[in-house]
């Protein structure tokens, strides 16, 4: 397994790949790697004969007050954990390869509606960074197919529908969420959590089960039911940005004749701000 941190050594590597009648998967991450990224690495080897990961901290998706400059950088152990995935390469570009002309004057690609609501009201700019990006590695690598984690659903969607949109003749696949013993997503962002707070963040999962257990048994009033468990997650200690029900493919609000739904919410845990969703098919 090779690092490379230019798009020339890049598409090299790739393009002699291609030579070799290789299919090729791209798994594109911020690093600081845990046993969800893996599980992507894993499902890429399944699907394609030489897997692709990156990994970049892109400044174009983070917020003025977020945690651009705190993010952790793990890049050692990264490679470690790519490498025992199944990883063939893993491309680490600066922000200046990335962006040379700077980030002012980039291009910038913006995928309407999905993006809108959810962490979309929370963090303004988000996903047209994270769009951005993506569409740029998605053309450096040129990849048959490419893997994306299902914890963060709206992003998801936002790039299958960036996919279709502008006809990338790539195949997105999504993989299931991968949790901890106590049901908490793994995030890179647990790692801010204090020894108390860990404790009480499986919470979070907890509530969008009982949530989904009542709309199974009949209620429909979603409103109410999110109502009630925002006020359960307060006094856990969560402070809610959003806790939704919606329809999974539009993300619009759901209505009480939707089957596909997707239960989904964001909570502050101290500073820490956590994301989680359960997708829930209605017969």
């Amino acid at each position: 397994m090779n690092t490379v941190k230019t798009v020339r050594e890049l598409r090299a590597a790739v393009g002699r790949a291609r030579t070799e009648g290789k299919r090729v998967a791209l798994v594109p991450t911020m690093g600081n790697l845990h046993s969800g990224h893996a599980a992507l690495v894993i499902k890429a080897a399944q699907r394609a004969d030489f897997v692709v990961a990156s990994i970049f901290v892109n400044p174009l998706q983070f917020g003025a007050n977020e945690d651009l400059d705190t993010y952790p950088r793990t890049l050692a152990a990264d490679q470690e954990r790519l490498l025992q995935a199944g990883c063939h390469l893993i491309f680490a570009p600066t922000v200046d390869e990335m962006y040379p002309d700077g980030m002012a004057g980039q291009t910038r690609v913006s995928v309407p509606h999905l993006s809108q609501g959810l962490c979309g009201a929370s963090r303004p700019g988000h996903f047209e960074g994270v769009a951005t990006v993506v569409s740029k590695l998605f053309n450096m690598v040129q990849p048959d197919l490419a893997v994306f984690g299902e914890k963060d659903f709206q992003q998801l969607a936002v790039i299958r529908t960036m996919v279709r949109d502008l006809n990338m003749p790539i195949q997105i696949i999504g993989e299931p969420t991968v949790r901890a013993e106590d049901g908490l997503a793994l995030s890179s962002r647990n790692g801010y959590l204090s020894t108390e707070q860990r404790a009480i963040a499986p919470v979070l999962f907890q509530t969008l089960n009982h949530i989904a257990r009542q709309i199974r048994q009949g209620s429909r009033d979603f409103d109410a039911l999110t109502g009630d468990a925002a006020a359960v997650l307060l006094e856990a200690g969560l402070r809610t940005d959003y806790l939704e029900v919606r329809h999974a493919l539009t993300l619009l609000p759901a209505t009480a004749a939707d089957r596909d739904l997707v239960i989904i919410v964001a909570a502050y845990l101290g500073t820490t701000r956590l994301i989680d969703n359960l997708h829930l098919t209605l017969e």
